[in-house]
């Protein structure tokens, strides 16, 4: 029991004293914040995008539009989100007093490049007699595109966005770069303070609770949507 008791006074020493452990949960909450906003944006944006690159494919008068839209998935993607978050954070709005949400709209910016060729798959993966369905009922094409072709592109892309918000989880460790206190810049503040490893220890754990939460969750949201088709 005596190693027990080490490691029991050690874990005060390191999470409890001076509440160091309230550092931890606010980071968690900031985590979760930027996370959760920046797959929203991502969403909006890349939903945008998809739209306009489906929509462009037999309407030249979008081809500056589709342009635009390649740039910017070429520029997002093919560049590294750490980047970005510097340029966003010293170039761009560096007069932020919070970089939290500077990093959100950064995350939810990059989230948009990737989230757009997962809503375009899923648009293109609807039969196109439904576009031409919507056609004939009277509707126009934006009409059929938001009432019949979206809400079954969303159905069948929705597990691989839930894919997408776990990794954008674990993209956002790097948010401390931009003085922000996510879960990992506060582990790494308790071990500067105490000179204890464990912290990082700790903050791994958390993020496999939550991945794996989250995956349990995708797994159930599956099943559902299989069941549904039937």
């Amino acid at each position: 029991m005596d190693w027990f008791n080490s490691w029991l006074h050690k874990f005060y020493e390191t999470f409890i004293v001076a509440d160091r452990y309230k550092t931890l949960i606010t980071g968690l909450e900031k985590t979760m914040i930027i996370t959760v906003g920046a797959l929203a944006i991502g969403v909006i944006i890349g939903t945008i995008v998809a739209i306009i690159k489906v929509f462009a494919q037999d309407n030249p008068k979008l081809k500056l539009f589709d342009i635009i839209c390649n740039i910017y998935l070429t520029v997002i993607r093919g560049t590294p989100v750490v980047v970005q978050l510097f340029i966003s954070y010293f170039i761009i709005f560096v007069s932020a007093k919070n970089g939290t949400w500077v990093a959100t709209v950064t995350f939810g910016i990059n989230s948009g490049a990737y989230v757009a060729e997962i809503i375009r798959s899923g648009i293109m993966a609807v039969d196109s007699g439904q576009m031409e369905a919507g056609r004939s009922l009277g509707f126009s094409h934006v009409q059929t595109m938001k009432m019949i072709i979206l809400p079954q592109a969303f159905k069948n892309v929705l597990p691989a966005i839930g894919n997408e918000m776990i990794a954008l989880l674990k993209e956002t460790s790097i948010a401390g770069y931009v003085a922000v206190t996510d879960i990992t810049k506060a582990g790494n503040q308790i071990r500067n303070t105490t000179y204890d490893t464990s912290p990082f220890l700790l903050v791994a754990v958390v993020y496999l609770a939550i991945v794996m939460l989250m995956t349990r969750l995708l797994s159930i949201l599956e099943r559902r949507l299989r069941k549904s088709d039937h």
